[in-house]
């Protein structure tokens, strides 16, 4: 795990695989443990992009959010209790406008399960690409991608549910012009929260403000460590006053 963890996000599958021949006795634990890049496939039924995970996964078919459909179809596949893929399908449409206004697009799925404890389990996920030919509106970059996982288990108590979420965001850009020349950055964070909220205001309420919170702190984490780091060591190693030098006619 401390491996994987120092892998670039754009070569943890790679990784992995290479891992799970290696430790094939550990290959259920690193499949659940180990988060990857995010995969898309389209739900043909309703024409539209849904994200594969582990957490949509029964043997080699994912469900679709959207029409909880297998695919490739599966006869027994598991899927969520009728009050549960309610709670689903509602989240799935207020979860795709929290993508759009933050991520200005993208792809957004959620799933939800049953959990052991009489509680539930929901995964919020969120896919960007950033670059010039994917879902991105700016598209200043060669390659680019975001991948946001939210895992939250709830367990309710009277009329107070205990909140545990678990993010996950892989970050990977790729710059290539006259500028900047070739530049490329990546990596990956993980951070959790525990909160209880009166369940007055509903679950969907509270697991959205949770994953806002988070995925704020997420951002400023990667901006500081990442970006922060980066143009620090730019700066050490071509001081600005040098690259001024650099450009000035000689006299």
């Amino acid at each position: 795990m401390g491996l994987m963890r120092r892998i670039p996000p754009k070569q943890s599958e790679t990784a992995l695989s290479a891992l799970l021949s290696l430790l094939p006795q550990h290959s259920s634990d690193l499949l659940s443990q180990v988060d990857q890049p995010l995969q898309v496939l389209c739900d043909a039924e309703c024409g539209k992009e849904f994200i594969l995970c582990e957490y949509n996964r029964d043997a080699d078919s994912y469900r679709s959010p959207w029409s909880s459909t297998y695919h490739p179809p599966l006869e027994d596949g598991s899927h969520p209790s009728p009050e549960l893929r309610k709670l689903e399908i509602e989240a799935n449409d207020i979860f795709a406008i929290y993508r759009d206004q933050y991520y200005e697009g993208g792809i957004s799925s959620v799933y939800m399960w049953e959990a052991e404890n009489e509680g539930f389990v929901a995964c919020f996920l969120i896919k960007k690409d950033g670059s010039k030919s994917g879902h991105g509106r700016r598209g200043y970059l060669q390659e680019g991608a975001w991948d946001a996982i939210h895992v939250i288990e709830v367990g309710q108590e009277e009329e107070i549910a205990h909140y545990s979420l678990t993010s996950t965001v892989m970050l990977s850009l790729t710059t290539n012009d006259e500028s900047s020349g070739t530049f490329n950055l990546s990596g990956s964070i993980r951070r959790q929260m525990n909160m209880d909220l009166p369940v007055s205001e509903g679950h969907l309420c509270n697991m959205g403000r949770m994953i806002e919170e988070m995925e704020s702190k997420l951002r400023n984490s990667l901006d500081q460590v990442y970006f922060g780091k980066t143009k620090e060591m730019v700066c050490t190693l071509r001081p600005l006053d040098e690259l001024v030098q650099m450009k000035l006619p000689d006299s």
